[in-house]
């Protein structure tokens, strides 16, 4: 049997109600004893990292997560995380950054239910979450409502139903059904490639601003953003429009050596240029195309790019490729 290592970092999937509302508070080694029957499958650890609402994870909390992991590398076949669902995305993207080489499975999950509820889909997301690191598969993910998705494509869009998650652009990696995994055939290959020399790059740069278009909006905050950024992400309208009298401030953005990524507001089929002036008139304004990713991985990438590279040029190659 494999030997997978459970990570805990809190959430609402290890809550109790102390009175003043739900707080992380409940042991790893309890969470485990919600699902006896996965110790038939695989030999669990389990490590209580942190026990923190999601809404307080930052880079440096992220930053533990990753050295826990190549403490523990060689000692584990796969990795199981628990972390509330509110900023599971952005974790899941970041350490996709962080975990170079990676050659195993790191497996997300949490719950929209603490774990000790009745009708919670805590004991099923968890209990799938191992079933999955138990795979020969390598690369971060997230397992929620049985369906496995891509750790840079994974996006909460309910706040209080079970299936909370979506993958945008980019199909589900695989399902389970009677405990039995199924996999899309089409992003087979996705998972399967193994890197050598495992090790992590956890330096994130938060120097950055992330910024939503609206009309009528006063671009006065591009000044602030000049004097105190290095990157900008700005999600436009539709297939990333821009208003025309934005280009100036953009221009001067990147000139002042910022990194500039546009974006769309819409989660579903990415950002075109090519389709009307304003966009052909931001390519030439040395700004990164964010594709088709969520707001989540761009934001993490943004951040990873920002620490380890040194200019425009080399974070927008970096920014456009795919991981």
């Amino acid at each position: 049997m494999k030997n997978i290592l459970l990570i805990a970092t809190g959430g609402t999937i290890a809550s109790k109600d102390n009175g003043n509302g739900l707080t992380p508070s409940i042991d790893v080694n309890i969470l485990l004893d919600y699902i006896p029957v996965i110790r038939q499958k695989c030999h669990v650890t389990g490590i209580s990292l942190m026990n923190i609402d999601s809404s307080n994870m930052d880079t440096s909390h992220i930053s533990s997560i990753s050295e826990c992991i190549m403490n523990n590398y060689n000692d584990y076949d796969g990795f199981v995380i628990t972390h509330g669902t509110d900023t599971c995305a952005y974790t899941a993207a970041a350490l996709s950054y962080q975990l170079i080489n990676l050659s195993k499975p790191v497996i997300l999950t949490g719950s929209q239910l603490p774990i000790d509820v009745e009708k919670t889909d805590a004991v099923m997301n968890l209990t799938n979450a191992f079933i999955y690191s138990c795979e020969d598969i390598s690369g971060v993910f997230l397992a929620f409502s049985e369906k496995l998705i891509k750790g840079t494509c994974a996006k909460k869009i309910k706040t209080k139903s079970f299936d909370a998650f979506e993958s945008i652009n980019f199909p589900y990696i695989a399902t389970i059904r009677n405990n039995i995994v199924e996999y899309n055939i089409n992003t087979f290959e996705n998972i399967m490639t193994s890197g050598n020399g495992f090790h992590i790059k956890t330096d994130m740069c938060t120097d950055i601003a992330v910024i939503t278009l609206f009309p009528g909006m006063n671009y006065n905050i591009f000044d602030y953003l000049n004097s105190s950024c290095r990157g900008v992400i700005i999600e436009g309208f539709g297939i990333g429009g821009m208003p025309d009298n934005i280009t100036e401030y953009i221009h001067r953005l990147t000139t002042n050596g910022i990194c500039v990524v546009i974006t769309t507001q819409c989660l579903y089929e990415g950002v075109n240029w090519e389709i009307y002036e304003v966009g052909r008139n931001l390519t030439k304004q040395n700004v990164i195309n964010g594709k088709s990713m969520t707001i989540e991985n761009l934001t993490m990438k943004l951040m990873w790019s920002l620490a380890h590279y040194k200019n425009i040029t080399d974070v927008k190659n970096f920014m456009e490729k795919e991981l």
